[in-house]
């Protein structure tokens, strides 16, 4: 019986640790990824709104505030082991000024929708992993589209941060960046 008892005490004990380790910090790469999407979205579409009118500069002060803030949290969560939660709120927080920024757009006079780069980065990177689950391409290839993806979202997020909106030029430089990417992709399938 005591045997018995010390068997089922380890077995017990070895089972709360391996479950316990399944809940450590761990890096969240698809996380990362996406939380760096939502940002590019948002800032393309404050920028939008102030440009067609729909947001006035102080709304517009306000929700780059607020994602600056959002992006100091992100970059302190990039590349960190960290609890999935902590991304949660990341998430959570980027959904509601997003859905702050819809409200105002919605109320934006009609124009004309130009594509905008930020969603097509957001598409070469849907087509990118898209590829490499199918493995439609290979891992030299899909490392090379992905670092040439990630160097062109750096630029673009440099770009427009802090308020300071590209210039036709700039915006020129990346959409010809984007389509470079894209026809190389296309090269591939």
């Amino acid at each position: 019986m005591k045997r018995f008892l010390l068997l089922s005490l380890v077995v017990f004990v070895g089972f709360a640790l391996l479950s316990g380790c399944a809940t450590m910090p761990r890096t969240w790469p698809d996380y990362e990824r996406s939380a760096e999407n939502k940002l590019v979205i948002i800032q393309e579409k404050i920028g939008e709104g102030l440009k067609t009118g729909a947001l006035t500069p102080d709304h517009t002060q306000i929700y780059l505030t607020t994602l600056k803030s959002i992006r100091r949290d992100y970059t302190e969560l990039r590349d960190k082991r960290v609890y999935r939660n902590e991304w949660d709120i990341i998430f959570a927080r980027l959904d509601a000024l997003e859905d702050d920024i819809n409200r105002d757009l919605d109320r934006r006079p009609s124009g004309i929708d130009l594509p905008r780069n930020g969603d097509r980065i957001i598409a070469l990177q849907r087509r990118i992993d898209d590829g490499r689950i199918n493995r439609r391409s290979s891992m030299n290839e899909w490392r090379d589209m992905q670092e040439r993806l990630d160097s062109i979202r750096r630029d673009y997020l440099r770009m427009t941060e802090d308020g300071r909106y590209s210039t036709r030029e700039e915006s020129a430089d990346i959409s010809r960046r984007l389509d470079s990417l894209e026809r190389d992709m296309d090269r591939y399938r």
